[in-house]
């Protein structure tokens, strides 16, 4: 069990890698676990607030004290949901936080897309469906499926149909791979595919190589 003392961080985003953030926060330095989602959103951000959960793990020969961070509520809120599930570690948990994001993860879980799940290193078939089979109810309970879409509503993210995630995803990552950086290209590429829905992916890449700043 572990008591919550941490609610979140505020202060100077000072190192930054896809896993791991230091924020500086009245003089402390606080080495924070990451999702690449998170890392998305802060990378460029001089001033972050991370919404935190402490994992303290007693017993075993090393007693250890872990802070994971996350850039709203909603995904810290999805890392505690996905931590219950037997077989589902924080690193694993962190791992599909990486692989989707939060509201894509949703959507996988409430469609019962166990493919996608399995493709997430760490999780087998067995894993992927327990996911599915504990938290689709407790997803449906929550509120947090019309938190996450008002929120991407909000963010003037629209909720993209799977083909386009998957085109959206691949056009990010090659443009990645080209030297920009994810966090604008993801925009520009989002902005593509709601004007023109069924472009393929090397014209939104074509595209989205003009307006990237």
């Amino acid at each position: 069990a572990s008591i919550e003392m941490i609610e979140y961080i505020k202060g100077e985003l000072t190192e930054v890698t896809p896993t791991l953030a230091v924020v500086e926060a009245a003089g402390v330095g606080y080495g924070i676990n990451i999702s690449l989602n998170t890392y998305t959103a802060i990378q460029t951000k001089k001033e972050v607030k991370l919404y935190i959960h402490e994992a303290i793990m007693t017993g075993g020969r090393d007693d250890s004290y872990t802070l994971y961070g996350f850039v709203n509520k909603q995904e810290r809120e999805l890392y505690r949901m996905l931590i219950t599930v037997s077989g589902v570690g924080s690193n694993t948990a962190r791992m599909i936080l990486s692989a989707t994001t939060p509201t894509e993860l949703v959507n996988v879980i409430s469609s019962g897309n166990e493919k996608m799940l399995k493709s997430v290193k760490g999780i087998g078939l067995r894993t992927a469906q327990r996911i599915i089979v504990d938290l689709r109810d407790k997803m449906a309970a929550s509120g947090l499926i019309a938190d996450l879409q008002s929120s991407a509503a909000a963010a003037g993210m629209p909720v993209l149909s799977a083909e386009q995630n998957e085109v959206r995803d691949e056009a990010v990552g090659a443009l990645t791979l080209l030297g920009f950086s994810p966090a604008p290209s993801q925009k520009v590429v989002v902005d593509i595919l709601k004007a023109h829905p069924e472009l393929p992916v090397e014209q939104v890449i074509k595209q989205a190589l003009k307006l990237i700043k």
